[in-house]
């Protein structure tokens, strides 16, 4: 049984994002899609003493953005150091603090990155391989998709040799479950609900907050606040 998810990426993205990565075989990057805008795709938060605070790669758009997940350029790099600063002050009082910016440092420092779909994939897997994360990472442009929404979700899934469809908890407002019957392959949705705060700094909790805090805060700990890393 090969269990499979299909999801877009996103810029350092939060903790629920990872466990799903962690519950299935194969993570396909389904960077086929549009781009949007003022997304997950190139931004996320990080907590501040004033709140918690979004950081955005900035990117270069089409018109009505007509241009895929993967088409979508970064608008040269000089947000990567001031990411890094904002990362640095914000956290650089947390527990983990030195033992995470070792590694994530350099991610921003020493490396460029010219598409948004590069720089996601880079930071997803750097993550994964601190948490312990082995699942294979794809992306859609690996395989021939076909046309149709869920069609093609489930033809993916086939092609991927997958079993089992893991899907978000959002897609319930348009994904087709009888199209998946029809492909064979069962579709389960994940659940999201019930994570346990750790310590946080700056004021109330919010779970709607990049990996890296809770990597910050916690270490290698982290997967205690986790559902699917072990």
């Amino acid at each position: 049984m090969k269990r499979v998810a299909i999801v877009q990426s996103n810029y350092i993205p939060w903790k629920g994002y990872f466990d799903m990565i962690a519950a299935v075989d194969e993570f396909i990057l389904y960077d086929d899609m549009q781009y949007t805008r003022r997304d997950w795709r190139n931004r996320n938060k990080i907590k501040t003493p004033q709140g918690s605070q979004w950081i955005t790669v900035p990117v270069l758009v089409k018109g009505k953005y007509h241009q895929k997940i993967h088409e979508t350029q970064i608008d040269g790099m000089d947000w990567a150091a001031a990411h890094w600063k904002s990362i640095d002050l914000n956290y650089r009082r947390a527990p983990h603090f030195e033992d995470i910016a070792n590694w994530v440092q350099p991610l921003y420092l020493s490396s460029s990155y010219e598409w948004l779909s590069e720089l996601n994939r880079r930071f997803i897997e750097e993550i994964c391989g601190y948490l312990g994360i082995n699942t294979v990472i794809s992306t859609s442009r690996d395989y021939d998709l076909i046309d149709g929404k869920t069609e093609r979700l489930a033809d993916l899934s086939v092609k991927a040799g997958a079993t089992e469809y893991v899907s978000g908890p959002a897609a319930k407002d348009y994904v087709e479950a009888d199209v998946f019957d029809q492909y064979g392959v069962k579709l389960s949705w994940f659940d999201y609900d019930g994570y346990p705060q750790y310590p946080q700094q700056w004021g109330d909790f919010d779970h709607a907050v990049t990996i890296l805090d809770l990597l910050m805060n916690c270490g290698k700990e982290a997967p205690k606040y986790m559902r699917c890393v072990l």
